[in-house]
């Protein structure tokens, strides 16, 4: 297995998309078998004041770090969506795959395959192409009806280094960042201009502390992603 990530742009995943939907299928999942909502399925319900069509997802993990993982992901029914902790050492040589599943469950700490920017730049991907899909397939609500959840790790120095932070704010208004993608879109689906995509990603929060991290220090961490950045916060308690 590589160690590495190769990125998508934009505009080739959604070639992609388009030239296997000729064939019936997205990443080679059948059509057949996706996932399609409807306003009157009994699972349906809120989460941080936001519609989700189920009330299911996928955690955070190499797999929520790049576009067409995600991408797939809501395809098949996923709507909470915890994407691939952030963190400052976004260039840290760890032994990869951070996450083994082949037998027993092994997990590889500090585990960062893309750097912030990058990361950033896949979850709006992500997030622009499933709004895209969304009108294509007639699926138009009022609310997304999905929730990109960030995660952040590993400790309150990291988290206020300059490079979390640039991600904290595009996270919350990625205003030029999104416009440009849209620009580059616009040729191959021109109907992107007429849809309203959020400059706001999303609102809430998950805490990725260490083992053994100490109790006042995930307090302290906290009380920051509440009280500062105003953020729905969850904490894993590992």
């Amino acid at each position: 297995m590589s160690d590495r990530f190769y990125r998508i742009p934009i505009e080739r995943l959604f070639k992609w998309i388009i030239n296997e939907e000729e064939n019936g299928k997205i990443f080679g999942l059948y059509k057949e078998n996706l996932f399609t909502p409807d306003k009157n399925d009994p699972f349906r319900m809120k989460r941080y004041g936001r519609l989700l069509e189920t009330p299911i997802g996928v955690a955070a993990g190499p797999q929520t770090q790049l576009a067409h993982n995600i991408i797939a992901s809501w395809l098949c029914g996923a709507r909470y969506i915890e994407l691939k902790t952030v963190q400052t050492l976004d260039e840290i040589e760890v032994t990869k795959p951070c996450i083994d599943m082949e037998d027993e469950g092994y997990n590889c700490e500090w585990s960062q395959e893309l750097k912030v920017r990058d990361s950033f730049d896949e979850y709006l991907n992500a997030w622009i192409l499933i709004h895209v899909l969304k009108h294509k397939f007639g699926w138009n609500t009022e609310e997304p009806g999905f929730i990109f959840n960030m995660s952040v790790g590993y400790n309150l120095e990291g988290i206020l280094k300059p490079n979390v932070q640039w991600f904290f704010e595009k996270m919350n208004d990625c205003k030029d960042e999104l416009d440009e993608k849209l620009e580059r879109l616009i040729p191959l689906y021109p109907d992107i201009k007429n849809l309203n995509i959020p400059y706001h990603i999303s609102d809430n929060i998950t805490l990725s502390t260490m083992h053994g991290c100490p109790p006042d220090e995930i307090e302290k961490i906290g009380k920051y992603l509440i009280e500062e950045r105003k953020l729905h916060t969850a904490i894993k308690l590992n």
